[in-house]
């Protein structure tokens, strides 16, 4: 999933299953994303809002602060990480979206 084997690891950790498993409660196990547009949506993956890399990776502020946490659907994770890069008009065309 991510290019830092290092990065890969930490997912596998103890604390970081510990973490995300108490953070998936304190949620009720559903996407936030989709709670705020009033759908009810198990969530599958706790996403990092700052994205971990081999700087951050020895940092709890930022690897297990339920503030840098987001519970997210797999659609919604999906989206996150790879964003669609077209979209389809009224028309029914399709137009490729400017990555941002």
């Amino acid at each position: 999933m991510n290019k830092d084997p290092a990065v890969d690891a930490f997912y596998s950790t103890w604390p970081w299953r510990r973490c995300k498993d108490a953070y998936l409660a304190s949620v009720g196990g559903l996407c936030e994303r989709c709670q705020a547009k009033g759908l009810i949506v198990l969530a599958e993956q706790v996403h990092h809002k700052t994205r971990l890399t081999s700087k951050n990776l020895s940092d709890p502020a930022v690897t297990l602060n339920w503030d840098n946490l987001e519970a997210l659907c797999a659609e919604c994770h999906q989206a996150e990480h790879h964003p669609r890069r077209w979209r389809c008009g009224a028309d029914g065309h399709v137009a490729i979206v400017s990555p941002p």
